[in-house]
């Protein structure tokens, strides 16, 4: 008895769909989200300062009658005059407060915090853990809850109304500490350091001439953020400085835009202009830093 067999025929392949049919679309559609969300971006950031490059330019009474958004009669010439011979020429001596507070605030700052953050990543010692969640913890304390302890403090030390209540305190930052830390466990190899330790070289030693031009990216950055928190530095100097020759820029430019409430005097055209000036040194300080960003980033492709 013989069965016959047949043989199954394979299923028909189902006909190809282009594989770029569906994905081209989707690309398209999230280039043109991205760009938008771009766009906007960008309008909202510039915007602000556009308003202040045309206020700047406009006399007082043009600046509340005419467009917000251009230009009026060119006048910043005589807005500089103004702002520079006020009071006595005091708008500068803010100015250099200013500086003087953010260099040296700034630069210790960066320093305590490199040399706290390349102790953390690499060294190992009883209570680093703890140390590190202390270091955490301390982000969710409000700075304005230490307040008054630190004014009884620092009127103990008759630090107040002297340039050292601003200096001092900025010496001190937990989250540059967390920053170096997290960029020197990622930037300096530890085979260097115990390869620098068998030639006979001392911890301070591998730390200035190794770790911290390791470490020069991350510091620039950490010098940057610091320095713009102390240049925008409000509400410490309004509680610790009563002498209006020791305040920096922006408590100095408030006091101009109070006098209007208390004096009917307007001096919003000062302010604006005043604005202006007092970013010239931040955009000076970025600009001057991108080598070091610029350095980083090559040596990591290196890597």
């Amino acid at each position: 008895m013989t069965t016959a067999t047949t043989a199954k025929r394979p299923a028909a392949p189902a006909p190809a769909t282009p594989a770029g049919r569906h994905t081209r679309p989707h690309k398209a559609r999230t280039r043109v989200a991205v760009i938008t969300g771009l766009v906007a971006f960008t309008v909202y950031s510039v915007a602000p300062v556009w308003w202040l490059v045309v206020a700047a330019t406009k006399s007082q009474s043009d600046l509340y009658t005419t467009n917000a958004l251009w230009f009026a009669e060119f006048r910043l010439w005589d807005n500089l005059r103004g702002l520079f011979t006020y009071q006595d020429g005091i708008f500068l001596t803010w100015m250099g407060n200013t500086l003087l507070y953010g260099l040296a605030g700034t630069a210790g700052m960066t320093l305590v915090s490199v040399a706290c953050g390349y102790g953390l990543a690499m060294y190992r010692f009883r209570g680093r853990g703890v140390m590190m969640g202390a270091i955490i913890g301390s982000f969710l304390v409000p700075g304005a809850l230490l307040t008054i302890p630190s004014f009884l403090l620092y009127t103990d030390l008759r630090l107040i109304d002297t340039p050292w209540a601003i200096i001092v305190p900025s010496f001190f930052n937990a989250f540059s500490v967390y920053l170096a830390k997290v960029y020197a466990e990622g930037a300096i190899p530890p085979e260097l350091l115990e390869a620098a330790r068998i030639d006979g070289a001392g911890e301070y030693r591998i730390f200035f001439l190794i770790g911290a031009r390791l470490m020069s990216t991350g510091a620039a950055t950490i010098f940057l953020l610091g320095f713009v928190g102390s240049w925008n530095s409000f509400f410490g100097p309004l509680v610790y400085l009563r002498d209006q020759y020791k305040w920096p820029v922006m408590l100095g430019l408030y006091s101009w835009l109070k006098v209007k409430v208390d004096n009917s005097t307007d001096l919003t055209g000062l302010v604006v202009v005043g604005s202006i000036i007092s970013l010239i040194p931040m955009v000076a300080l970025m600009i001057s830093l991108q080598r070091y960003w610029r350095s980083g980033i090559t040596l990591g492709s290196l890597k």
